[in-house]
């Protein structure tokens, strides 16, 4: 008997290890994404830039000089939008390097856009460098559940469309939600910012939660705006609130304060 248990715990702590070192390359993503297959990965390790915006794909086809963009639809500007029409899923997985929706690329003065059609979700991940969403528009529903980011992350002017989950989700680093719309309620709930948290110009179209919320150094929600629900039940901020011209439900943020007092 003692040499079948210790047979069968062997098993399945090799099993175990294996399942959790799965190791992907991002290469291999990106031509599945172009090649019009959903992605879905659970318990991986992603290696390699998960670049969105296809930077280097598009570098060979647009002009020396900035004309109209090519890579998602004409315009006069110089911004190539790359538009990624299948749904993407990560749930338990660890991003070792960067992940770009955003590029602003010096050498040829294009910057280098990811929008999502689909579905995306990055439930319970871990991004370890870079985690860039600036300017990305999100049309369907979008999930950050119990991610952390424990580097530079963005999502300045992103547009969330759908429904969009950013519950227990953990910033180690500057949070950037400067100018983002969140079309429907979005919640934000037990979620950890251990730097500052900008939230200056965003607008929540439709409620938003902060319950739980720990906010570890300052908070910047300057010129925010509030439509709908606006729950900051048990919310903790360590150091400053910067809340001057912000505008909850047409009230100012200690107008608001003072009536639910």
């Amino acid at each position: 008997m003692k040499i079948k248990n210790t047979f069968i715990v062997c098993f399945l702590l090799t099993t175990t290890f294996s399942f959790a070192q799965k190791t992907v390359e991002a290469a291999e993503i990106l031509k599945d994404i172009k090649n019009g297959k959903s992605i879905s990965y659970q318990n991986a390790t992603i290696v390699g830039v998960l670049d969105l915006t296809y930077m280097d794909e598009a570098l060979k086809k647009i002009p020396n000089k900035k004309k109209s963009s090519w890579w998602g639809g004409g315009n006069s500007t110089n911004e190539i939008k790359k538009i990624i029409e299948v749904k993407i899923s990560f749930v338990n997985c660890t991003f070792k390097e960067d992940v770009l929706a955003y590029i602003p690329d010096e050498d040829s003065g294009y910057t280098f856009i990811a929008n999502f059609e689909e579905e995306v979700i990055f439930k319970n991940c871990v991004f370890e460098r870079k985690a860039m969403f600036k300017y990305s528009r999100f049309e369907r529903n979008s999930n950050f559940y119990g991610t952390s980011f424990t580097d530079d992350s963005t999502f300045k002017y992103a547009k969330f469309e759908s429904d969009i989950n950013f519950i227990n989700t953990k910033f180690d680093e500057i949070a950037t939600f400067k100018y983002a719309k969140f079309s429907r309620n979005v919640s934000f709930s037990g979620s950890d910012f251990k730097d500052s948290a900008i939230f200056k110009y965003t607008k929540f179209n439709n409620g938003v939660s902060f319950k739980n919320t720990q906010f570890k150094k300052d908070l910047n929600i300057k010129y925010m705006n509030v439509s709908g629900d606006f729950n900051i039940t048990n919310m903790k901020v360590e150091y400053e609130i910067d809340f001057k011209y912000t505008k909850i439900n047409g009230k100012s943020f200690d107008k608001y304060l003072l009536e639910k007092r």
